[in-house]
């Protein structure tokens, strides 16, 4: 047992000083909206999986630049990255979002939302396995289920 875990221990070492990307964790993704079920507001939700660090970099890294630049940058990148936007009626209970075939191999998954302020960041989720986006008056917030 010791032995296994130092083996992928030492691999793990070895992979990430060869700059092997690792890959996303995220297996689910549940949105909530928390505003007003008689308010008329409608959020997008774009989900970004990217699968490599050139891709990655070139990303905006404020909401209002990202839906500025949406167009061409889905343009430009093709199939270096996936999309899946979604939109959340208010007081929607819940909504899951369908991973693309190759979520698994993203080496980052970021999350933007129209409702969030236009300086906010998109937020990274590629860390989380079962995640949880909650639309409220304020923005939004995720976290792992």
């Amino acid at each position: 047992m010791l032995r296994r875990a130092l083996s992928l221990l030492i691999l793990t070492v070895f992979a990430g000083y060869c700059g092997i990307a690792a890959t996303a964790a995220v297996e689910s993704i549940q949105i909530r909206s928390r505003l007003d079920p008689n308010a008329i507001e409608i959020t997008g939700i774009d989900v970004l999986f990217l699968y490599d660090e050139a891709t990655a970099a070139r990303i905006p890294a404020t909401k209002s630049a990202w839906y500025g630049n949406r167009r061409t940058l889905t343009l430009e990148l093709d199939e270096a990255f996936d999309l899946v936007s979604t939109f959340i009626p208010q007081g929607f209970d819940s909504a899951g979002v369908t991973l693309p075939e190759r979520a698994a191999d993203a080496i980052r998954v970021l999350v933007f939302a129209e409702h969030a302020a236009s300086n906010t960041p998109p937020v990274d989720i590629t860390e989380m396995t079962n995640v949880l986006i909650e639309i409220d008056p304020f923005g939004i917030r995720v976290s792992a289920e």
